[in-house]
């Protein structure tokens, strides 16, 4: 039950005499009804005033009682309360009654919260909430649920600290017992009363895990600077940071509330807090959609044609990539804001993909559109493949982000067959390279390659070839089928790479030995799941 009782009456009489709102008052009284703070404004003050005029001849619950979840709590007090000020045991003083419900309700009435500047009251209205709704359908989502996000001036835990404060010396001068030393959270207070008028416009219900957020950023810029003594007094709760326009984070404000001394803050702070002139504004109303993951398998047909966007020193090299021939169909379907891609390993740019295709994935982030049938997914993979003759994809699909861990999973374990096109300055014939398809799990040792060495860290990788096939073409060429351990670089291996890569088919063969061609034939990586033509 949660419920106004006289030991209350102190409280509210103290907070409406100084420009608090019914809500907030509800929040310092500790009252946990939902649906008590979804009644209209002048409504809760009419009750409030009531229970002002009748508390003195009637004890126990006066206002509105209504049975609720418990609710969440924030801590503004940390310390035990010492004897003194519990020695009165229950018995309450008695206050004047003369003119307390007209004084209060006059004090309030009309005036903006000088706790949560106007937050639980003009943002709480049917109007604010079809503001947010008229955003949310502009912007065209596709959603089946809602989690509701607020960032709120960090003043307001300055405030909040001083109305706490005032209410605790109040108590004190009473004698009164001071129980509870936590408050409603003015977040989660909001929440009770806007979730479900949102629910409602929206036409689907608010969920903690929904992956669509509406989220609305106040600020009031007419106090802003009343968190600035705190950095005086705790200079080492505000930290400059790269990605945070102002020290004065919420967090940093409530760290310097939790350290700052009590009587400090009452030299720099007035208890309580004055009203305020001007509402909060609301700055941002804004929406965002949990990312959406595609896998699939891509074939690379072309040698001129890098995995990603080559650009060096700001410029541009070729006039696309995989990625882009991709993601650019992704995007464009999804309407997402960007993307990000990744691979099971990469070739280089003149590398063909052939078979089954190397796995990627890309996550595609904030989309508007989220649901796709199966037919549709068949449909965009066909735009991708009729875009392009240098890429093909297939098995194109909507997976899970835990599910793309399994790309990367012993990455290393897996194993990957080539076909490479080999060049020998001495003439060969077939019995001199007959002898490299009886080596087995042959081990090598290959120092970073001098052409990567600028975007690896210099160390020396062990590798395994586990088998390889030879096929003569003529006396200076033929082409050798490779299966090796992943991440093996195979022109070094072919090479040598000036003797960084040992052994090598250069050093196997006793002569110098080049590669020309090279294509991925496999990539054994179980990944995505193929799909039905």
């Amino acid at each position: 039950m949660s419920s106004l009782t006289e030991k209350d009456r102190p409280i509210v009489q103290l907070l409406l005499s100084t420009g608090t709102c019914p809500r907030c008052v509800l929040r310092f009284c500790c009252v946990g009804s939902q649906l008590l703070y979804r009644h209209p404004h002048q409504d809760l003050m009419k009750d409030l005033q009531e229970f002002l005029k009748n508390s003195q001849e009637k004890e126990g619950a006066v206002c509105l009682d209504v049975a609720d979840p418990p609710c969440k709590r924030i801590r503004l007090e940390h310390r035990e309360e010492g004897a003194d000020d519990l020695k009165h045991n229950g018995a309450v003083p008695q206050l004047p009654s003369a003119g307390i419900g007209n004084t209060a309700m006059e004090s309030s009435a009309g005036k903006i919260c000088n706790v949560c500047l106007g937050i639980l009251q003009e943002f709480c209205e049917a109007d604010f909430v079809k503001k947010v709704c008229q955003k949310v359908n502009s912007a065209d989502y596709q959603f089946t649920s809602f989690v509701f996000s607020v960032s709120l001036p960090p003043q307001l835990s300055v405030r909040e600290r001083a109305a706490w404060l005032g209410v605790k010396q109040q108590m004190r001068n009473l004698g009164l017992p001071l129980a509870k030393d936590d408050i409603v959270q003015l977040k989660e207070a909001y929440k009770w009363i806007i979730h479900p008028q949102l629910s409602e416009e929206l036409g689907v219900p608010a969920d903690g895990k929904s992956l669509f957020e509406v989220s609305v950023v106040f600020a009031h810029p007419e106090t802003d600077e009343e968190c600035h003594f705190l950095a005086t007094a705790c200079p080492d709760c505000f930290k400059p940071a790269k990605n945070k326009q102002s020290v004065f984070t919420r967090m940093a404000v409530i760290k310097a509330l939790e350290k700052i001394k009590e009587e400090d803050f009452l030299k720099h702070f007035p208890c309580p807090p004055s009203s305020p002139k001007n509402l909060c504004d609301a700055l941002e109303i804004q929406c965002n959609n949990g990312a959406v993951f595609v896998a699939g398998r891509y074939n690379k047909y072309s040698r001129n044609l890098p995995q990603t966007p080559w650009i060096i020193d700001g410029e541009r090299k070729l006039e696309s990539s995989v990625e882009e021939l991709i993601s650019e169909h992704l995007i464009a379907e999804f309407k997402a804001d960007s993307f990000n891609f990744s691979s099971s390993g990469r070739e280089d740019v003149d590398v063909r993909t052939l078979g089954n295709g190397r796995p990627f994935a890309m996550e595609l982030v904030n989309p508007r559109r989220i649901r796709f049938t199966a037919e549709e997914m068949k449909r965009l993979q066909q735009a991708i493949n009729d875009s392009s003759d240098k890429i093909q994809v297939r098995d194109l699909q909507l997976v899970t982000r835990e599910a793309i861990g399994r790309m990367k999973e012993g990455e290393e374990e897996k194993t990957k067959t080539y076909s490479a096109l080999i060049w020998t300055d001495k003439a060969i014939q077939r019995e001199d390279i007959a002898f490299l398809d009886d080596i087995k799990e042959l081990k090598l040792d290959q120092k970073t390659p001098l052409r990567v060495l600028h975007r690896r860290p210099l160390a020396v990788r062990c590798r395994l070839i586990h088998t390889m096939k030879s096929e003569y073409i003529d006396e200076h060429h033929f082409r050798l089928h490779l299966k090796t351990q992943a991440g093996t670089y195979i022109k070094e291996f072919v090479h040598g790479d000036l003797g960084r890569t040992k052994p090598n088919i250069g050093s196997l063969l006793n002569r110098t030995a080049d590669i020309l061609e090279l294509d991925v034939e496999s990539v054994d990586v179980d990944w995505p799941p193929t799909l039905a033509d």
